[in-house]
């Protein structure tokens, strides 16, 4: 899928279900350069390495996991969280989603609306703000602490300076989509 197509399915629609305040340039760059990331929005769950048509624990553009109310991670967390309950509770319903983390989980694998609002709110539970648009370095630091990526954290020196680097070509790509 390309950018405009992902922006005019699953990110305008996703934004207009949303309050006002949460649709920013910065969102947006933010939306884009981390699915880029994850899926390069080709890859609505997550590839296992050597095991074609294996399905790993992460779904949707964005790749969230189900995580665990405990854990407070993925769609639980998003779930859980008092900033982002409510409003994804909303979308849930709008979209005809049973109001629970696994319904949501399930959904995100096709429902590309859910998907990119679910990523939204994630970016909203952050205590920081949304970095100004061309702080590349700083959208990274805000996906790591936000999705704590596996790739990297169990990743070797070289596999983090490229997946780094593939932060930084994907942030320049979603900049130029927004711009």
């Amino acid at each position: 899928m390309t950018l405009d197509q992902i922006i005019k399915t699953g990110i305008n629609p996703a934004l207009a279900l949303l309050s006002p305040g949460m649709d920013t340039p910065q969102a947006r760059v933010m939306l884009l350069t981390i699915g880029l990331q994850e899926s390069r929005f080709e890859h609505r769950y997550q590839i296992v390495q050597g095991r074609p048509g294996a399905k790993g624990p992460a779904r949707g553009f964005w790749q969230f996991e189900l995580g665990t109310a405990a854990s407070r991670g993925g769609v639980w967390g998003v779930f859980l969280h008092s900033a982002s309950n409510e409003p994804l509770k909303q979308v849930a319903m709008q979209r005809g989603v049973a109001l629970s983390p696994t319904a949501i989980w399930q959904a995100i694998e096709t429902d590309d609306v859910l998907a990119a609002a679910l990523a939204r709110l994630l970016l909203w539970t952050d205590p920081k703000a949304l970095p100004k648009l061309g702080d590349a370095e700083t959208a990274w630091q805000q996906y790591l602490r936000t999705w704590r990526p596996g790739a990297y954290e169990r990743g070797n020196a070289q596999q983090r300076v490229d997946l780094r680097a593939k932060w930084a070509r994907n942030y320049a790509q979603a900049l130029e989509a927004v711009q």
